[in-house]
């Protein structure tokens, strides 16, 4: 039947049939809905047109407006362009169910006069009433489909919150009805494991994933189709698996929010974390996982930990400086910087300047560093001292009980080679020897896999050869005795020193007394007690300049020895430069003159008023050890600058009461006579 809107301006122009469906799934199953939508063409046909054109570009593809539909398109250009007179859809929903595409149809179809026809009726937009009409059904068609997503998201989000609600599986598990399971390959579960046992060693995400590329071992990923791959791992296989909830045997849904937004090339979506009080279901406990929920959430702080924030001290790093994170200033509250400085770039330095970077303020506080961490350190061993000897033993008890974590998951690769080498024989095996195209194919995966099998075998030779033989107990108690030996040995990691640090140290206030001219330390430790310190502030160059010690000790040797035996006695002593060096001729000089000490000098006349040990007893007519024991005893003054180095004794001394009496006294004791008892014999006959 004609209707008296269609007009013969209409008929003269051609018709577009527009079919759509809003998915796959629907295309592949809902053959009858994609009929009906064909069948409009008899309408047409019946309505009395002859040329009719089917846009059945958009199979597939959802009309709410987040995706680009080339056939709705290429519809709407043909429209203003005047050369249609009419189009058409079962239902006018399937033009559009967003209120922009839906107006600019209905808006150009009444500019060029082009009549909407559904299974119901036609539409002629330049009527009012019919352009109210459609203007209705289409606000009507955009609330239905938001009243059908808000019905399937209410039903799924109430599944959600009991827990029921399993979309995927993530590697390592799998989905068992409403729930997760773990999966049942044990080398899958061995590896999952592993990577949290050692962030939880480590202490880092990043240091985690070095020490898997170190041993050369994969983790499991999840494939496009769902399948368990192995690959290098990477930070992002790391973190995903210590930020996902499931892992610690907890149920999540909710975890991220959808954003749309609409630029020139279209709408895009973006994906965005939520804060956990926002997630939706948040389930402990409510299935196996590969750790307790208590220990996902500790390895959980500690890598967030590692971002360094206002709250958080940072990862350890690889630099010398022992208080990195730590230091907080007294003034302004902000933490300090740290940077390094010296001809080697080792030297740390703290200083306060965030507030000047950031907001143009004056710059608070700036120390150097290594006085600092030289005093933190003192504190820190004379706290952990105590317990060093027994935490060492039970540390090497530990390890030796420990399984070795990198052979055991070479032997897991080693197990699944194999079995992959397997059962590429067998597959050969089966195969019609005289069917080339399938035997060699299946030849070469054959050799393949014994390729890799190959090559775990080797990496297990290679870690056994490397293993480092095991530690004695008694030697290792002798090392933990002298905990500062191993702390300041160049071995020592310095991050594994900044771990013991953060472990009982909590946070430094730092603060200069400008006064006093000293550095001010109030250390928090983690069980709540509070430790103030008080450091001189050194000037520029006071730290490699020499120790006051040794100027004395070469002040008072100087007095009876030159340059270079000087210089011996103090390399005897183990004493060293300010830069660590050992002691020459031209260093001693060096001191003397920096510092205004006169060189020895023989006396003219022989008298010399200064005498060492032996030249001051021959002055007395005594034994050495006698004016030493004398000496030591403080019977008479004498210097004694280093443990192994000379007594020095004063000529005016020698010539006192006290010298005169240690003389007196050895002539007088029987057991070492001074000389030869006057009725004592010759056993050789005069030869005069």
């Amino acid at each position: 039947m004609t209707s008296d809107k269609i007009r013969p301006h209409h008929l003269e122009r051609k018709a577009i049939l527009y079919v759509r469906q809003s998915s796959a799934h629907q295309v592949l199953h809902n053959r009858e809905s994609s009929a009906l939508q064909y069948a409009m063409r008899d309408r047409l046909t019946a309505l009395g047109w002859s040329e009719i054109e089917v846009i059945d570009d958009d199979l597939g593809r959802s009309a709410a407006g987040g995706v680009q539909r080339a056939g709705f398109e290429r519809m709407v250009a043909q429209v203003c362009l005047g050369k249609v007179g009419a189009v058409v859809a079962r239902e006018v929903s399937r033009f559009a169910r967003n209120s922009r595409d839906w107006q600019q149809l209905i808006e150009m179809c009444r500019v060029v006069d082009t009549v909407l026809v559904d299974q119901e009726t036609v539409y002629a937009p330049r009527h009012g009433n019919d352009r109210l009409l459609l203007g209705l059904k289409g606000s009507l068609n955009e609330y239905e489909l938001d009243l059908l997503r808000q019905r399937s998201l209410s039903a799924r989000y109430e599944k959600a919150r009991r827990g029921e609600l399993v979309v995927s599986a993530p590697v390592g598990f799998i989905k068992a009805g409403d729930r997760y399971e773990k999966d049942p390959d044990r080398r899958v579960q061995e590896a999952i494991g592993l990577v949290f046992d050692k962030v939880l060693e480590l202490g880092s995400a990043r240091q985690a994933l070095l020490w898997f590329l170190e041993h050369d071992l994969d983790l499991p990923v999840r494939g496009k189709h769902g399948e368990t791959a192995w690959r290098r791992p990477s930070y992002a296989t790391i973190h995903r698996m210590i930020a996902n909830p499931i892992y610690g045997g907890t149920y999540a849904y909710g975890k991220t929010a959808v954003a749309a937004s609409y630029d020139g090339a279209g709408v895009k979506v973006k994906i965005r974390r939520k804060a956990r009080s926002d997630w939706l279901a948040l389930m402990p406990k409510a299935h196996e996982g590969y750790v307790s929920w208590e220990k996902a959430e500790a390895i959980r702080n500690i890598v967030s930990s590692n971002v360094p924030t206002s709250r958080h001290h940072g990862a350890p790093k690889h630099g010398d400086a022992l208080l990195a994170g730590l230091l907080r200033c007294r003034r302004c509250g902000r933490k300090l910087t740290l940077r390094y400085s010296g001809a080697k770039h080792h030297i740390p330095r703290y200083s306060c300047c965030r507030g000047w970077m950031d907001n143009g303020e004056p710059r608070c506080i700036a120390f150097g560093g290594l006085r600092v961490d030289d005093a933190i350190e003192n504190a820190l061993l004379t706290v952990v001292g105590p317990g060093a000897i027994a935490a060492a033993i039970a540390a090497e008890k530990a390890a030796s009980q420990r399984r070795d974590q990198v052979r055991d998951a070479l032997q897991r690769d080693l197990e699944a080679t194999r079995f992959a080498a397997d059962r590429a024989f067998r597959q050969y095996d089966a195969a019609d020897p005289a069917n080339r195209l399938v035997t060699g194919e299946l030849e070469t995966r054959w050799n393949k896999a014994l390729a890799r099998a190959a090559d775990v075998e080797g990496k297990i030779a290679a870690h056994d050869a490397a293993v480092a033989p095991s530690v004695d107990p008694v030697s290792l108690a002798t090392l933990a005795a002298d905990l500062k030996s191993i702390w300041g040995a160049p071995t020592t990691d310095a991050r594994l020193k900044k771990r013991i640090v953060r472990t009982v140290i909590h946070e430094v206030i730092a603060d200069i007394d400008a006064n006093a001219a000293e550095i001010v330390l109030l250390i928090h430790w983690v069980g709540g007690v509070h430790t103030e310190m008080r450091l001189p502030r050194r000037r520029r160059g006071q730290r490699t300049s020499t120790s006051a010690d040794v100027i004395a000790a070469v002040r008072q040797l100087a007095l009876i020895a030159n340059d270079d035996l000087i210089a011996g006695i103090l390399n005897r002593n183990g004493l060293v430069t300010g830069y660590g060096n050992r002691w020459t001729r031209e260093r001693v000089t060096s001191l003397r003159s920096d510092h205004r000490i006169a060189v020895y000098k023989p006396a003219s006349d022989g008298i010399e008023p200064w005498l060492n040990l032996g030249k001051a007893a021959r002055l007395l007519q005594v034994a050495p050890k006698t004016l030493r024991l004398a000496a030591e005893s403080g019977e008479i003054e004498a210097l004694h600058p280093l443990p192994d180095g000379p007594w020095l004794f004063s000529r005016a001394v020698l010539s006192t009461s006290p010298a005169r009496a240690i003389t007196e006294r050895a002539r007088k004791n029987p057991r070492h006579p001074t000389g030869s008892h006057p009725d004592q014999q010759s056993l050789f006959f005069s030869m005069t």
